[in-house]
C-alpha cells in the first residue's frame, strides 16, 4: 500500500513539475536567463564602419562594402511629380508619409480632408502621400486603388503583400521614396492612417523641438516685445544638418512569452532590451536623419517590427531618438482644450470621429 502511494505521489510530482516547466517555458522565463546584456554586448548585422558606408553612398561613391538589404520591391505607383510641382519656391517644409492598408479608402479620404490637406497653410509647402502594398487575391481592390490614384495622385504603392508583419517593408519603401523621389523637404512625418494629427502643432514642434510646447507660452510684455517674439518664432529654424528623429520614445524589453503578438525568439534578437525607439504610429524626421537612416538601413538586417528596426538603424548611425510627450501612442482622452498642444494621437480609426475632432481643433486654432 505504501509503495503504491509513493508511486502515485511520484507521478503527481513529475506531472506538476513537467506542467510547471512547460508553463515557465511558455511565458519565456527560461529564455530570459539566456538573454545577453544589451548595454555590454549589443551588435546587429551588418557590423563595420556603417557611418563611413553611409557617407560614401550619400556622396554617390562606390562603398567599401556592398549593401546587404536593398528592399528591392518594384513601385507600381511612385507619384514621381508629387514634389516637383511649381507652386512653391525652394524646399518643401513638410511631407506626410502615411502608412495605410489597401482597403482603407475611407480613412485616406478623411485624412485628405483634414490634417493631410496640402493647402492647409498657403505659405507652407506641404505634401501628403499614402504607402500601400498589394492584395493579390482581390483584383477589384486593386482597380479601386488605381482609380483613387488617378483621382488624387497621392498613392505610393509597391508589389509586396500588404500585411501587419510587412510594416518594415512598407516603412522602408517610404524612406526610399523620400530619398529618391522627394528629397527636397526639410522634414518628413510618418504616420499610421488611424492617427489624429495637428499640422499646426507639427509646424510649431519642428520650429523648436526641444522647447515645445513651452516656448509658445512665452509672456508678451509690450507691443515692441510682441513684434520681436513673433519675428523670432517665425524665423527660428533648427540647423539644416540637425538629425531629428522624434516622437514617443520607448525603452522596453522584448516579449518572450509565446502568446504575445510580439513574441521574439533569442535567434531573432538575443538581448534583454531594445535600443531606444520611437513608436511607429507617428514620428518626425529631419532630412539629414532620414537620409542617414535610409542608407544605414541598407546595412541593417531586416527586422519585422518597423519601430524596433528604425531604433536599431538609428543606433547604428548614432542618432538618439528625441522624446516628445505630445505624440500619444494611445488615444488621448479628448476635449477641446486638452488637444491644444497635441501633435499626434493614436486611435482614430473612425473617419467621422477624426473629421469631427480635427474640425473642432481647427476652429479652436489648434489644428
Amino acid at each position: 500500500m505504501g509503495i503504491r502511494l509513493t508511486s502515485r505521489m511520484k507521478i503527481k510530482y513529475i506531472t506538476v513539475t513537467v506542467l510547471l516547466i512547460i508553463t515557465l517555458q511558455y511565458f519565456g522565463v527560461f529564455t530570459h536567463v539566456f538573454e545577453l546584456d544589451f548595454y555590454r554586448h549589443f551588435h546587429y548585422p551588418l557590423e563595420g564602419d556603417i557611418q563611413k558606408y553611409v557617407l560614401q553612398l550619400r556622396n554617390v561613391e562606390v562603398p567599401d562594402v556592398a549593401p546587404i538589404n536593398m528592399y528591392n520591391y518594384t513601385f507600381i505607383s511612385s507619384c514621381n511629380k508629387k514634389c516637383m510641382e511649381n507652386d512653391y519656391s525652394g524646399k518643401l517644409r513638410l511631407v506626410y508619409i502615411v502608412k495605410s492598408a489597401v482597403n482603407h479608402f475611407d480613412r485616406r479620404l478623411a485624412i485628405r480632408s483634414s490634417w493631410g490637406f496640402e493647402k492647409r497653410f498657403s505659405d507652407v509647402p506641404i505634401r501628403t502621400v499614402f504607402l500601400l502594398g498589394v492584395n493579390p487575391k482581390n483584383v477589384d481592390l486593386q482597380i479601386g486603388i488605381e482609380k483613387e490614384q488617378q483621382k488624387y495622385g497621392d498613392i505610393v504603392q509597391a508589389d509586396f503583400i500588404d500585411s501587419y508583419f510587412n510594416n518594415t517593408i512598407k516603412t522602408m519603401m517610404g524612406f526610399k521614396w523620400a530619398v529618391t523621389v522627394c528629397p527636397n523637404s526639410k522634414f518628413y512625418m510618418f504616420s499610421d492612417d488611424d492617427m489624429y494629427i495637428s499640422t499646426k502643432n507639427v509646424l510649431r514642434f519642428i520650429r523648436n523641438p526641444t522647447q515645445y510646447p513651452e516656448y509658445l507660452e512665452t509672456p508678451v510684455l509690450s507691443l515692441k516685445h510682441l513684434r520681436r517674439v513673433q519675428r523670432s518664432l517665425s524665423d527660428r529654424q533648427i540647423n539644416d544638418d540637425a538629425r531629428l528623429f522624434s516622437g514617443y520614445v520607448f525603452m522596453s524589453a522584448p516579449h518572450r512569452h509565446r502568446s504575445s503578438r510580439w513574441y521574439i525568439t533569442l535567434a531573432e534578437y538575443p538581448y534583454h532590451m531594445w535600443p531606444p525607439y520611437v513608436t511607429a504610429g507617428a514620428y518626425v524626421l529631419s532630412r539629414e536623419a532620414l537620409f542617414d537612416m535610409y542608407y544605414a538601413s541598407l546595412y541593417t538586417k531586416h527586422f519585422r517590427f518597423d519601430d524596433i528596426y528604425l531604433g536599431i538603424v538609428a543606433k547604428k548611425v548614432d542618432i538618439e531618438p528625441y522624446h516628445c510627450t505630445q505624440f500619444h501612442y494611445y488615444k488621448k482622452e479628448y476635449n477641446v482644450f486638452s488637444y491644444r498642444h497635441v501633435v499626434a494621437s493614436h486611435g482614430y480609426d473612425d473617419p467621422s470621429e477624426l473629421l469631427k475632432v480635427w474640425n473642432e481643433q481647427k476652429s479652436a486654432g489648434n489644428a
